[in-house]
């Protein structure tokens, strides 16, 4: 056990991160205070960080972009269509189907060719669900094969 020096709350030692330096082997802020502050600090340096993020290689280019677009093109029009459907306020994000979670929700397609059949997933479920099964099934259809309802029959 350990106290976190910014919200003096009592806490086991797996809720700190490790660091080599201190002490114990463990940070003197628990993992949720330096989540807190790691996010603050990137909010009021934002364009810094969007900064060294683009020379560091972690922004995707408007290139790569293009390119991601021309080869999943099923992909980008499934989307396509779920952002414009969010943006008109036809459907809303739901929490995560697996943890509940409210924050950075991802709509997922298990499906491109039925891009209005999502699962709501966090960022973190998310990116599991990819690691373990790769690319949703018909990522690379043609446009042209795709037979989809238009926005405003949804």
């Amino acid at each position: 056990m350990k106290q976190c020096f910014k919200c003096q709350t009592t806490k086991p030692l797996t809720d700190f991160y490790k660091h080599p330096r201190m002490f114990d082997g463990y940070l003197n802020k628990c993992k949720e205070c330096n989540k807190k502050d790691v996010r603050g600090n990137r909010k009021d340096k934002v364009s810094y960080y969007r900064e060294y993020d683009r020379l560091r290689g972690n922004r995707i280019t408007k290139e790569k972009i293009k390119e991601r677009d021309l080869k999943y093109p099923a992909k980008k029009l499934a989307l396509t269509l779920i952002h414009n459907l969010l943006r008109a306020k036809k459907i809303s994000r739901q929490p995560c189907e697996e943890c509940g979670s409210v924050q950075y929700v991802h709509a997922h397609h298990d499906d491109y060719l039925k891009p209005f059949n999502v699962r709501w997933l966090c960022a973190a479920h998310h990116s599991q669900w990819h690691k373990k099964f790769g690319e949703a099934k018909n990522g690379s259809v043609r446009i042209e094969d795709l037979k989809i309802r238009s926005i405003t029959q949804f």
